[in-house]
């Protein structure tokens, strides 16, 4: 399990880089960029081959971004994960999410071994406040107190 301090630090980071947001608008990482933004993050989406999703702006790349983000959201396959850990680093992103079904033991040791600050096997929406009602009764269930942002 994460460890609490380390859900906190990554939810006070009020401006987000997200990797993996379909085209169409549609799918999980649509519905992360949603959520973060209703919560009030700012959300710079990544796409390698989108100008725009919903009339928001794209960048090529984390290198691309036009400020600097606290953290990174991965809602990415594994193999493209591993990549985008390498580029995190070099980006100087201290921060990394990988959403449930990103992550790879490679990806994660790698952020460890560089001080990267890495969230995995956990979804950034159970934990992010205000948690809608799902994922307030997955938290129950799963018996994990509420990670509310210090602020």
């Amino acid at each position: 399990m994460i460890p609490r301090n380390v859900l906190d630090d990554f939810l006070t980071q009020h401006t987000l880089a997200l990797v993996g947001v379909s085209r169409d608008g549609h799918g999980f990482g649509n519905t992360v960029r949603k959520e973060l933004e209703r919560k009030g993050f700012t959300v710079h989406l990544v796409h390698p081959e989108a100008e725009s999703i919903d009339g928001q702006p794209c960048f090529k790349s984390l290198a691309a971004l036009p400020e600097r983000v606290g953290g990174a959201v991965l809602a990415t396959p594994p193999a493209e994960t591993e990549k985008l850990v390498r580029e995190a680093f070099v980006e100087g992103i201290p921060r990394v999410w990988m959403q449930q079904g990103a992550e790879s033991d490679e990806a994660i040791r790698f952020c460890e071994e560089r001080g990267i600050a890495v969230v995995h096997h956990e979804c950034i929406l159970m934990f992010a406040e205000p948690a809608g009602w799902f994922h307030r009764v997955h938290r129950w269930a799963r018996g994990t107190e509420s990670h509310r942002p210090l602020s």
